[in-house]
């Protein structure tokens, strides 16, 4: 098992890919675990190290992302506003996406 800080890796996660590093820090789609606890993913799409790059079909096996969970929260409220031209039709509806804050702690590469 290899964890070095210039190691790079694509996940999946809420149906989306994201690329991180250890030490970064991204926003996901709300997961249902609570605050500092541990996630770990094996949906590891790809991993780049310095000597080598492995492709995942569709996964690579053996790898595996460890993250703690920061927060969970709200982003900014989004407006959806219908309208219908000379129909006298609108509506306003406002929106707030749920999410939870990962920190990436290590990536773990299969030998």
């Amino acid at each position: 098992m290899e964890t070095v800080q210039s190691i790079r890796a694509v996940i999946e996660t809420g149906g989306k890919q994201y690329e991180v590093s250890p030490g970064s820090v991204i926003r996901v789609e709300k997961l249902e675990v609570s605050d500092d606890e541990i996630f770990e993913t094996d949906k590891v799409l790809l991993i780049r190290t310095p000597e080598q790059t492995l492709v995942g079909t569709p996964y690579v096996t053996g790898a595996k992302v460890v993250a703690k969970i920061r927060q969970h929260g709200r982003s900014e409220k989004i407006i959806v506003f219908k309208f219908k031209p000379k129909k006298r039709y609108m509506r306003k509806k406002g929106h707030r996406q749920p999410f939870t804050e990962l920190q990436i702690e290590q990536i773990i590469v299969p030998q």
